[in-house]
């Protein structure tokens, strides 16, 4: 049984070319690079690719300014003011929603339903 394994895997081996296979993938992907070259809709695709990331950064921007204001609230009014609010939710809630998140937590707390 080993013997015929050994003797597949040698047949297998012996028919691998490594230099014919390279070749043929190189050439491959260099008709695949030309086709881009000179092609409208790549840079199409390019410009609507970069507008889109630019779009997405100034907007993350702002939802992790908001975050970091209302985690800073957050702690402002638990640690200076001493508002009891339980820890983990109204953190998390502060974070997600901002400075209007930590008030929606203080308008609950204030009547007394949080």
């Amino acid at each position: 049984m080993n013997t015929l394994i050994l003797e597949g895997i040698n047949d297998f081996a012996q028919g691998v070319d490594f230099g014919n296979t390279a070749q043929q993938v190189t050439q491959e992907a260099g008709t695949a690079a030309i086709n881009f070259f000179g092609n409208p809709i790549v840079l199409v695709t390019a410009v609507i690719l970069i507008i889109l990331t630019i779009v997405m950064v100034l907007h993350l921007k702002k939802i992790v300014e908001n975050s970091i204001l209302g985690g800073l609230l957050w702690a402002v009014s638990v640690f200076f003011f001493q508002v009891s609010l339980p820890p983990i939710p109204s953190f998390v809630i502060a974070i997600i929603f901002g400075p209007a998140g930590i008030g929606a937590m203080l308008i609950l707390k204030f009547f007394g339903l949080f």
